[in-house]
Formats: C-alpha cells, structure tokens, sequence
C-alpha cells in the first residue's frame, strides 16, 4: 500500500475527540502504518498542534490512557443526598452542617468549600433532582419530557375527571363551590357528558355523567356512543364496583392510572384548568379572584348565582367548547364538532332501551304492592300506575345516593319495568331549611363542646429566649387539681350507672304470693291434716271445697 493509500485511510472527521483520534493512530501504529502525516492530519482535525498528539500518543502507550488523565474530583454522596433532601435543596446549610459534624468529630476527612459543593451538586444532580429536593414531586414534574401519544379516532378513548368549581352558588340560601364530573374524548377534544353536584361526587355523578355520554338523543347528541376505554386517576367513585359493573356490561374497560400522575390524562387535565381560565375566572363568586389586601369578604349570598342558574351558565359554555372554539390539540385550526363529523370511525350507538335503566343498583329483595304502595328503606313509594296492582310481586332498583324515586321491576320478569315511584311523603322545602337549621346548631354545640374540652387537655407554655424547661402558663393548686378529679370519676360512675329503679307494682290478686317463713309447711310426719293453701282471697280450691 502506497503513501497516499495510507494517508487516506487516516482521515479523522473534524470535530472528533481526543479519545477517537488516538485510538485511531494507535491501530495504525500496530500495523507498522503510523506516519508523520498521519498525526499532522489529526492535530489540525482536532484542533491542537502535532506536538500534542506526539505527546498524547506518548502518554497512550506509558499509561494505556487515550484521554486526559482522572483528576481526584468531590462527587455528590449518599449522606449528601439525604441533607439536600433535609435542607430543602440549600447547598449553603448543607455545607454548613457538614463543617458542623466535622467540627464534632475526630476523623480528618476533609470538607469540600462551599464552591467546590455548589459545583459537585451541580454537576452530579440534574435540574430535575434539584428541583424535586427543592419542591418535591411537582417541582421534579416540570424538568421531565412528555411524549404525545400517538393520533387516536373518536371514541378510541375517554378521560374522565372530577373538579371542585371555585365559585361560592346559592344552594337552598347556603353559599357552596359545586363539583363538575365530566368525560372527555381523547381525539376530537370533545366534552361527551357531564354531570354536577352541590356537594364532593359520588358514583352517582359518575354513572350520570357517562349515561349522557354514551346517550346521543336529545339534548346530548351528535356526540357520544360507546368508548374503546376509559382512563381515570385511582378516584374510588371511578373505580367502584357499580361502575365497573356498568362499564363492564358493554365491554367496555376502566384504564386506572398510577396515583399523581396527571400528566397520562392531559386531555380531561386541560380541560379543568382551561374551563376556570376562561369562563369560571368571570363568574359572580369566584373564590380566587384578586382581591385588595385587607378585603376578605365574601360576596353575599343574595348576590350568587342559584345553582341552576350556574348549570345552566356551565351548559352553555360546554356547548360553545364543543361548537365554537377551537382547541390548538386538532390540526387544521377545527373545532370539536368539525373534528367529529369529519372522522369516518363508525359509531357504536347503544338502544334507549338499554340506557334506560343504565346502572341502577337493585338490592335483591322480593316485595309486594300494598295499599300504602311500595316499602323500601322503611318508607313507602307510590305512583298512579299501581292502582290494582296491591299484592303483586316487584323488585326494586334504584340510583345510587337517591331516594327520591325508584324503579319497579317484576318479580317473575326482572326486565319488565312496571313503572317509577315516587316517595309519598316527601318533607317540604321549609322543613328541610328548618332541619337543616336543628342540625347546624347541634353541631355547633358539639364543636364548641369540643374545643373546650381541647383546651382544657392541652398544655400551653410559655414562649423561652433559653434552653430551660417549658413552663406551663396557668398554674392550679393541688385541690383544684383533686376536686376537679374527683368530679370526672362521679360522672364516670353516673354516667355507668343504671337510671333511676322504678318500683314494680303489685302483682294482680288472682296471682299466688309465697308463704311468709314463720308460716312454712309442716314435715309429712308430724303434719296431722293436709295444709290449707294461703289465698289471697280467703277462699279454698274447687276440690277441696266439694271434699
């Protein structure tokens, strides 16, 4: 092989390292091919001057090393870790309680300064790890790299979600932030069903929200039909038993995701924080509005929207997000609705029929229709259509969390529905503010019971400008300390004891009393005649009368 053959097999791309351009002119020096141009080629590749790479060469075939020779360097440790995770992050205290301990200890171990440990931390742990030990898991959160899922078809998958709305509603003249469950579907952005409650959901709003999911008559069409799946985020009103039996009865699985992890759902999370972005931020209530510093009122309740009025409002919003915005997750600019009509993926409709009565819960009972209707939870149900029915056969279901009305089924045909009913009586809107009112008071009394009770079992301390032994700030003598035990140990014991004896009465005078002592019966050998029983009337027997 010639010069030039040699030379070319040398060529070195720029931009390489110090490690490949020596492995390399080592080989050719194994094979007797090294030459002077080979390492001038290297030199200008590398950027440094021939000299150099004779001495790196030189120094590959002393040490066996094609690099720069290992400087002894400070590296993040376990301990390290664990007072970076202690101290929040804080290099600075960090280094200050290393040098604390060293200052305690007999070992020599030297301590990095406060540069070379800002340096190690820097250089060892990822912005990620830094943030986590600073802010925890979220903080990590935001370091990480999120991947898209790949383009689905409408109804491939839904993501479902509760949210606490952040706006005070007047419900029955009490001022409470709703709840909105609602289902989502993965490729065309599209709100399928939803459902709200005054108060924290149940499995109710669970089974609500997807029944007007699936359902695509009336009011909840074009959208919905049956999903491929349905991913939700460990919720125990998801995952539920009736749920799962509901879902399950159309084949259709419950993805449960891994616990804090929003990102693996980021449609239906959008959602919630896009929906309190731009419309609920608007709202008369909003309990997250900037308020001047000092003012921490409240809006009255008259001044709150009535909880239907805001259903109605959030009904409408839902309509315009599916009908007239335009999300930036749909190509081409198109809003939900465009997005759905222009899939081609058929849709799975499922009958009325069959929604009818979708996840009613029925408790397996056999009852008869009496003339007071139907009893169930020790109340009666009625309804028009049971007239002539007294004494037939039903069973019951019932939506779960609601006892205003049931569904009656035959008994000997279980998906022959008979009718619905009704409770009979059924308290009017007064009592139950008046009820409400009973019940706000006795727990009043119980919590201010309790807070009294809490301040006299805890112990209040002095504040102290020295390590010296807290001492209590109210001091009790001795009796009052044994007058009020005393106290507690007498109404422990009459809180035990039976409730004042009422005597009996006298037994009625045809009853048999016992003998007194003094007149016992005789013994048979000494008795001459048979005894006379002791009556209370004076009178003896029938058969010893005839004798």
């Amino acid at each position: 092989m010639d010069a030039e053959e040699g030379f070319g097999s040398a060529v070195i791309p720029a931009g390489v390292s110090r490690e490949v351009a020596v492995s390399r002119l080592l080989a050719l020096e194994g094979r007797d091919e090294l030459s002077t141009a080979h390492v001038r080629l290297a030199a200008s590749a590398v950027g440094v001057s021939e000299r150099t790479v004779w001495n790196w060469l030189s120094a590959a075939r002393r040490e066996g090393r094609t690099g720069r020779r290992p400087r002894p360097r400070f590296t993040v440790t376990r301990e390290i870790r664990e007072l970076l995770a202690l101290w929040g992050g804080n290099v600075s205290a960090v280094h200050r309680e290393l040098v604390a301990r060293a200052a305690k200890a007999t070992s020599l171990d030297p301590i990095p300064s406060l540069s070379v440990l800002h340096r190690a931390v820097v250089r060892d742990l990822s912005a990620g790890e830094r943030a986590g030990l600073r802010s925890g898991e979220a903080g990590r959160r935001r370091h990480d790299v999120y991947g898209k899922r790949p383009p689905m078809y409408r109804n491939a998958c839904w993501e479902g979600d509760h949210k606490r709305i952040p706006v005070r509603v007047d419900v029955e003249g009490q001022a409470v932030c709703p709840w909105v469950t609602w289902f989502i579907d993965v490729a065309t952005k599209v709100i399928v069903g939803m459902a709200v409650t005054p108060h924290e959901p149940a499995r109710d709003a669970v089974l609500a929200a997807l029944r007007t999911g699936i359902s695509r008559a009336g009011p909840y069409g074009p959208f919905g039909g049956l999903p491929g799946r349905v991913r939700v985020d460990r919720g125990k009103e998801f995952l539920c038993r009736t749920v799962a039996r509901a879902l399950g009865g159309f084949a259709v699985p419950v993805e449960d995701l891994p616990a804090y992890t929003p990102y693996r759902k980021g449609t239906i999370e959008a959602l919630n924080d896009a929906v309190e972005e731009m419309f609920l931020v608007s709202l008369p209530g909003y309990t997250r509005r900037a308020r001047p510093v000092g003012a921490r009122c409240p809006d009255e309740v008259g001044d709150l929207l009535s909880f239907a009025d805001f259903v109605e409002v959030l009904l409408g919003w839902v309509r315009w997000w599916n009908t007239g915005h335009r999300p930036s997750g749909l190509a081409s600019g198109l809003t939900p609705i465009a997005a759905w009509e222009a899939d081609p993926t058929p849709v799975e409709d499922v009958l009325e029929e069959q929604l009818a009565f979708f996840a009613l819960e029925d408790d397996g009972r056999v009852r008869k229709i009496s003339t007071s209707g139907v009893r169930w939870r020790r109340r009666f149900y009625i309804a028009p259509w049971m007239v002539g029915h007294v004494g037939t056969r039903v069973r019951l279901r019932y939506l779960p969390h609601y006892d205003g009305q049931i569904e009656v089924f035959s008994a000997e045909h279980p998906d022959r529905h008979l009718g619905t009913a009704h409770l009979a009586e059924e308290a009017t809107l007064e009592q139950r503010r008046e009820l409400s009112a009973v019940r706000e008071k006795k727990a009043r009394a119980l919590k201010a019971d309790l807070k009294a009770a809490e301040k006299l079992r805890r112990t209040r301390y002095t504040a102290t400008t020295t390590p010296d032994v807290p001492r209590p700030r109210r001091t009790i003598t001795k009796q009052q300390a044994q007058a009020e035990i005393v106290c507690a140990k007498a109404t422990a014991l009459a809180a035990r004891a039976l409730p004042d004896l009422i005597p009996p009465r006298d037994p009625p005078a045809g009853w048999t009393r016992p003998r007194p002592a003094s007149a016992a019966r005789p013994r048979p050998d000494t008795a001459p005649h048979p005894p006379v029983p002791d009556d209370t009337d004076g009178t003896a027997p029938a058969s010893q009368t005839e004798e």
